[in-house]
């Protein structure tokens, strides 16, 4: 999508329920990943819910005639992406949230585009560092340290917790500039790549989570509450966010469907503290302020200049993308 095909303006109507739809999936993620792993191994826990992204994908995709990609270069990029993007990320939110509250979580997931920056910067060349950015950058990073509590002291479940939260934001950074650099530039629509990774990252985690995990319980197994959390995750979070996301990028534009990502921790919290009655300490959400206030400059929604309408006729310019699947 560019600039000709993603309006900079659309009724408010026309997008913000699937906006909304969208932040609410996603920030209850962290809810659903806390419930599953009470009778899941984390390991186990991804490889149900990325299975069930797949088959709701595969469905869509059947539904709108849409068709697998065929190059084994794609694959094979795809194959690094669905480690990085999928696989590894969803795995350590769930470790991380056997430590820390799923709020916390939420929050943390907030911090992939102060990863995501650097990353594109000095190994994937696919963005320029500008001094605003750079500024984003570090305000964001005082923001984890807030969120982290570090004149607290390290150590500790709690931190090790928080740690492993961070390292599935910083597995996002690395896989969406990865993806841009060897992926975007294909002709195959984004549902059919994403069903690819999803197809992929079941894969990996079939091998690996009996190794590490043993074999996953029988479905019939889990208690209702699990079992429901876990088609949740699959079918809502991992595979009909996707179909709206696409939709908010075509109705809305990306640069308004990527600002999803300052709502996600919001209904985390909301979620978190409602359904599961979780506390924070004061200077966790404070903390994540910091950091939605970095990504905001680093994402050039502060102290921007305001443009001069573009003439008709002038070359369209690529569209910012969105931060990516949660």
């Amino acid at each position: 999508m560019n600039a000709a095909t993603t309006p900079d303006k659309a009724p408010l109507r026309s997008w913000l329920p699937g906006f909304l739809a969208l932040a609410a999936i996603w920030g209850s993620s962290f809810l659903f990943i806390k419930v599953g792993i009470r009778e899941l191994h984390p390991l186990q826990l991804t490889l149900y819910r990325v299975a069930a992204g797949a088959i709701t994908l595969l469905v869509v995709l059947a539904l709108l005639r849409d068709r697998l990609p065929r190059e084994p270069r794609i694959w094979a990029h795809l194959f690094v992406v669905a480690a990085l993007g999928v696989a590894l990320p969803f795995t350590l939110f769930g470790f991380g949230e056997q430590r820390v509250e799923s709020m916390l979580a939420g929050i943390w997931n907030a911090t992939t585009p102060l990863i995501v920056l650097p990353m594109a910067v000095l190994v994937f060349r696919t963005e320029r560092l500008t001094l605003r950015s750079a500024a984003g950058l570090g305000l964001g990073f005082l923001g984890v340290l807030v969120v982290l509590g570090i004149w607290e002291g390290v150590g500790g479940a709690h931190f090790t917790g928080q740690l492993m939260c961070f390292g599935a934001a910083a597995c996002y950074g690395v896989a969406i500039p990865y993806q841009k650099r060897f992926v975007a530039g294909s002709s195959h629509s984004g549902l059919s790549l994403s069903a690819v990774q999803l197809l992929l990252a079941t894969l990996q985690l079939a091998v690996v989570a009996p190794l590490v995990a043993g074999a996953p319980p029988v479905p019939t197994d889990l208690s209702g509450e699990v079992l429901a959390s876990v088609l949740a995750l699959g079918a809502l979070g991992t595979g009909l966010a996707f179909v709206i996301n696409m939709r908010n990028i075509r109705v809305a534009g990306a640069s308004t469907a990527s600002t999803v990502t300052y709502l996600i921790p919001v209904f985390a919290v909301l979620i978190g503290a409602l359904a599961l009655g979780e506390r924070l300490n004061w200077h966790q959400p404070v903390g994540a302020l910091v950091v939605l206030a970095g990504v905001a400059v680093t994402q050039g929604l502060v102290g921007r200049r305001r443009r001069r309408p573009v003439p008709a006729g002038t070359p369209a310019v690529p569209a910012a993308e969105p931060a990516g699947r949660r």
